[in-house]
């Protein structure tokens, strides 16, 4: 009868969360975000509130072009 290997491989690496993004400012969609984002987290859902971060990061904005 062959011997199992019951050992576990490595270690797991993770990374630490992203900060939370800043709005940019004056942008209305920026702004309105944040307010969800707030309001996820004093009802305590964690998962609204990092879906509102990752739709900050995301947002588009026009890059002025000097």
């Amino acid at each position: 009868m062959a011997a199992t290997k019951t050992t576990m491989t490595g270690p797991v690496n993770l990374a630490l969360p992203l900060p939370p993004p800043d709005p940019v400012p004056g942008c209305d969609v920026c702004a309105a975000l944040v307010r969800q984002r707030r309001a996820a987290r004093d009802r305590g859902d964690l998962s609204a509130a990092t879906d509102a971060d990752v739709e900050i990061r995301s947002h588009p904005h026009r890059r002025s072009v000097t």
